[in-house]
């Protein structure tokens, strides 16, 4: 790992971090402004961080926080690259939480006769609405 003084560029340690798949898409996801640090958004991919910083990145399945703990020397195992960074990420709402899905529920699979009946059924609606029926003189 790295000293506490060293910094490192910010593209470099989100790739070592394993926050992006390659330095390339780091540096587009900083250029296009998908990223904060302490606060303030980035659009230089080479700008210096080191441990302490906050890092605030807008990915595609949302947002994520990350304080900076250490510069890593290199893109290693996943297990490795958890060391570089603590997750301040706020958890999601528990599933028990969340709200029940409103609709029909769908119930199990009607059986044979059930379809049949559904099937003569749909045959013989009406799907015309009906007439009003004619006033004096209408054709």
């Amino acid at each position: 790992m790295s000293e506490a003084g060293e910094r490192i560029r910010i593209d470099r340690w989100l790739f070592f971090a394993r926050v992006t798949k390659s330095r390339t898409l780091a540096k587009t996801l900083v250029e296009g402004g998908g990223l904060r640090l302490d606060g303030e958004r980035m659009t230089h991919p080479a700008r210096l961080v080191g441990p302490g910083n906050v890092v605030t990145v807008n990915a595609p399945k949302g947002v994520v926080v990350l304080r900076i703990l250490a510069c890593g020397t290199r893109r290693g195992p996943a297990g490795e690259a958890r060391l570089l960074y603590e997750d301040l990420t706020e958890p999601p709402p528990s599933p028990d939480a969340a709200p029940a899905p409103s609709g029909p529920v769908a119930g199990p699979r009607p059986d044979k006769r059930e379809r049949s009946l559904a099937r003569h059924m749909k045959r013989h609606q009406s799907f015309h609405a009906p007439r009003k029926p004619l006033q004096g003189g209408e054709l």
